[in-house]
């Protein structure tokens, strides 16, 4: 395909993969997609590991690294300058809550483990601002930033290293002040995604967006992210104005796929009812599977949720500890496994290969476009 979208980033067809797992990455990226590697999860001194591997097995295909600076820090934890600072801000209250839901489900603790870190791992600013600059040493031809505005440093070392500077945006209000900052392409993102998301539905936002943006003046591509697990939802995107997709709970059920045997059956029985917005996970909000973890921290008697990133200091640690106690035979952990999810987790039915996925899509992109040119006689 010849769009704007492709020519910024050399990919062959415009459908971008969010993943965690850098063998998704280069699986898609080399079957003509466009990987993006998820870096949230990993400290500076990991990254720069997986970026090389990417570099060493992606045989030149163009991929991506997705970062995230947060614009607005909560001011409960702004004053915090390391993860020693914040772990120790984690009330006692939160850690014996964590320690008790997870007995509950067989899964033991004690409180003084309840919350783990390592080094600058973690959504902080001082984490995102040392991941760009490994991202910025690997020959990436796509960086993205979420969570509010791009960083100026960001959108001026992208443009010195001729490197397109994405954004995620969930309103289009959003959208116009990413494009003043100067951000090259405009991911727009609907409620039905899996992780941080706002409320508006992706059907609604990628026209709102669109127009919003051609009527302020800006030629900027548009793509589109929330619930697109199809070719064929990828060309009605197309059809309203954007100019690809970007795509993550599909990936999560392939066979190269961070997630765990018992998530990925999850997924295959999941109905698109079965996932909440919760700040549960990371102290803002974000989509996942549901379970007794997110009731129980979202109900109205409940220490309530921390805030970011304190409140992942304490989750993922736990699901940690959850995922390793079904594997040793605890049946009754796998009742809270969970991992961030979108609402198109319903229309997940088999795990395919990453590859496989890419080739559907574009199938799928082509008979229904054909389909279109079709009805016009």
């Amino acid at each position: 395909m010849n769009n704007a979208v492709c020519r910024l980033t050399g990919c062959e067809f415009p459908l971008f993969a969010f993943s965690h797992c850098r063998d998704v990455v280069v699986a898609v990226s080399k079957a003509g997609g466009f990987g993006v590697l998820g870096a949230t999860r990993f400290t500076p001194e990991q990254l720069e590991e997986e970026l090389a591997w990417i570099d060493a097995h992606i045989d030149g295909a163009p991929y991506g690294v997705d970062v995230l600076v947060p614009e607005i820090v909560d001011p409960r934890v702004a004053e915090f300058q390391d993860n020693e600072q914040r772990a120790a801000a984690i009330s006692e209250q939160h850690r014996q809550f964590t320690v008790e839901l997870l007995g509950q489900y067989g899964v033991d603790v004690s409180p003084q483990e309840v919350v783990r870190y390592e080094g600058r791992a973690g959504i902080t600013p001082e984490n995102g601002y040392a991941q760009m600059e490994v991202a910025f040493r690997h020959p990436i031809k796509l960086i993205a930033n979420a969570l509010g505005i791009a960083p100026p440093k960001m959108i001026e070392e992208g443009k010195k290293r001729g490197v397109p500077v994405a954004a995620l945006v969930g309103a289009k209000e959003h959208a116009l002040r990413q494009a003043a900052a100067g951000v090259d392409i405009i991911v727009a993102q609907g409620t039905e995604a899996g992780g941080h998301c706002g409320e508006v539905s992706t059907l609604v936002l990628i026209p709102e967006v669109v127009r919003a943006l051609k009527g302020a003046g800006y030629d900027i591509p548009v793509l589109a992210a929330g619930g697109i697990m199809t070719g064929a939802q990828m060309a009605g995107m197309m059809a309203a104005g954007a100019q690809g997709a970007w795509t993550g709970s599909v990936w999560l059920a392939t066979t190269e796929s961070e997630t765990s045997e018992a998530f990925r059956d999850k997924m295959v029985a999941a109905r698109s009812r079965d996932t909440v917005r919760s700040r549960s996970r990371t102290g803002k909000p974000a989509r996942q599977l549901k379970t007794a973890w997110h009731e129980a921290w979202d109900a109205p008697d409940g220490p309530g949720p921390l805030p970011m990133p304190l409140m992942g200091m304490v989750s993922e640690p736990a699901f940690q500890r959850i995922e390793k106690s079904v594997v040793n035979g605890n049946e009754a952990a796998r009742d809270l496994v969970s991992y961030f999810v979108g609402q198109g987790v319903g229309l997940i039915d088999q795990i395919r290969s990453a590859k496989g996925v890419v080739q559907d899509f574009r199938e799928e992109f082509v008979e229904a476009i054909g389909e279109l040119n079709g009805m016009l006689g």
